[in-house]
This record gives structure tokens, sequence and C-alpha cells, in this order.
């Protein structure tokens, strides 16, 4: 085609893309079922969260309320990537509709950006605990959080919606293959043959909101932290604050350090797939542990549900 006809060609949506994933890779039934266990071991981990936090009255806290909406998230981004994975890759049926295509993008990229802004809301919960102490039940509130989190909700849906709605604009008449392993707005980007600077753009402002402004503002809640901490005179009180911070650290490190790391390094299209894999649901996976290893209120709760449904099979032995 030269380019007066590309120009003026009807807007083509092939009725399949045929999503690559690892190919040629000695093996790989190993990591679809170390996904399997990954995608496990997330759902019942968060489900467990979510239901802690909504049976105990204790927990109804703000910050609670940020680890409930980030357990979701994780819940739906895990449901969103792994299912389809599996069925795309083991069951080897790598096409996937047009249509499905992009509800996949939809969900993966909304729960994505949900979970970004969870931890931001995270760290200013703990820059108020530990910077304004005195005026934290006065700023941070269930009430607060409420509001808050159905901002995000409300503002990802619209973002992520019109980046998506943006794609129906494209003409992939040039390939239908995407060389990813799921339907990766990125990837396709490149396979258009009409005019795609919009969208281009589109992914710009939407990587600099969801990609670069969090981790920055999580960075500047740290060291606001940090220099309240550096004010505490006694080794015991700076410990106690720090401790509090602990698991959303731990959280942070684990969501955005792999993906930056993928981002920047160059590797083969196996170990990109692979990389990129992990990076996205290996989160899921962690926040739930690191949540119920590193706070005490959740092992305690933890604890007592096991030791109350243990405490009947007790006594009837003992009869």
């Amino acid at each position: 085609m030269n380019e007066y006809n590309i120009q003026n060609i009807s807007i083509v949506h092939p009725e399949h893309f045929f999503v690559t994933g690892l190919t040629d890779a000695p093996n790989s039934t190993y990591f679809y079922i170390f996904l399997f266990i990954i995608y496990f071991i997330s759902v019942i981990g968060n489900s467990i969260v979510l239901l802690i936090i909504a049976l105990h009255r204790s927990l109804h806290s703000p910050m609670y309320i940020g680890v409930f909406n980030l357990a979701l998230a994780d819940i739906g981004e895990t449901n969103a990537l792994i299912p389809n994975m599996i069925k795309l890759f083991v069951f080897d049926s790598h096409y996937i509709s047009y249509n499905d295509c992009m509800a996949n993008m939809f969900f993966v990229n909304f729960f994505i950006t949900v979970q970004t802004y969870t931890l931001v809301v995270l760290a200013f919960d703990r820059f108020i605990a530990i910077c304004l102490p005195l005026r934290y039940n006065a700023i941070v509130n269930n009430k607060f959080m409420a509001i808050v989190f159905s901002v995000i909700w409300v503002f990802n849906i619209c973002m992520v919606t019109m980046s998506t709605s943006m794609m129906t604009r494209l003409s992939f008449c040039k390939s239908n293959v995407i060389d990813s392993w799921f339907c990766d707005y990125d990837r396709m980007m490149r396979l258009p043959c009409n005019d795609s600077s919009i969208n281009q753009y589109i992914a710009f402002v939407v990587e600099a909101f969801f990609l670069v402004a969090p981790p920055f503002i999580i960075v500047l809640s740290y060291l606001g932290i940090f220099i309240a901490l550096c004010k505490i005179t006694t080794w015991e009180g700076r410990f106690k604050a720090l401790k509090t911070c602990v698991s959303h650290l731990l959280v942070v490190g684990s969501f955005f350090l792999p993906i930056i790391s993928n981002i920047t390094t160059e590797t083969s299209p196996n170990s990109r797939v692979i990389n990129g894999t992990l990076s996205l649901t290996l989160p899921p996976m962690l926040n739930p542990i690191i949540y119920v290893l590193t706070t005490a209120k959740i092992k305690d709760l933890i604890r007592k549900m096991f030791n109350n449904r243990s405490a009947p099979i007790r006594a009837n032995v003992s009869k």
C-alpha cells in the first residue's frame, strides 16, 4: 500500500489477535504451573485479608480501608491476567478476539492503576500519622478514605476507558500479532498502519499519571517521614514510628521495583515475557503475606479465629 491508500483506508479491526507469549521455550509448562500456584495463593490470601477486615470492627480504620482496597485491586488484577494467560498458552490457543482483547487491556490496566494510587494513599496515611500525629484523626478518617478511594476508582475508570477506547480508532492492517503475554497497550501501539500520534500522547500522559507521579509522591512522603523521625529524640521512639511503615515499604518495593526493572532493561523476548509476567503477578501474591506477617492486629485475629475453630474439636475429643 502506498501512503495515500493507507491514509484513506477504512478502519481495520481484525477478528482475532495472536498473543505470542513464550516462543519455543523449553519446559514452559512448569512456568504456567508456577503461575497457577501464584494465582491460587493470591486469590486465597487477598480473600482472607478482605474477610478479616470486613468482619472485625477493630480493623474498620483508615489504614485498613486502604489495605482492603489494595486487596480488592490485587484480586481484580490477578483474575484479569493469569486465567487468560493459562487459557491462551496452556491450551495452545494464542488467539484472542478483538473485543476480548480490549476488555483484557481495560481490566489489567485499570486494576494496576488502582493499586498504584492505593499505595500513594497509604503513604499519605503514614505521613500524617508520623508527621502530624495530633491532627491525624481530624485529617484522616473513614469518611475521608471512602471519598478518596471513590475518586480514585472513578478517575481511573475514566482514564483507562479513554485510553482503551482510543485504540478502536486504530487500523490494524499491518499485523495482528501482539508480542507480549496479554493485550499490552504498548506492544499494540506498534501494530497500526494509520496515524497513532494521539494514542502515543495519551499513553505518555497515562504513564506520567500512573508510573511516574505515584512513586515520586511516595518518595516525597517518606522524605517527610524521615525528617520527622530525625526530630524524635529516642531510638525507641524512632523504631516504633518506623515499624508502622515496614509493611507499606515492602509492598511498595515489591510493586514498583520489578516494573521499573522490566521497563529499563532490554532482554530476549522470552525473558521479557517471564520478567514482565512475574512483575505483575508476584506483588498481588506477596501483599497479603506481607500485611499478615508484619501487622500484629491481623496476626492476632487470624490466631484467634483458628483457636476458636479448634476449641470445639478439642472439647469433643476430651468427651
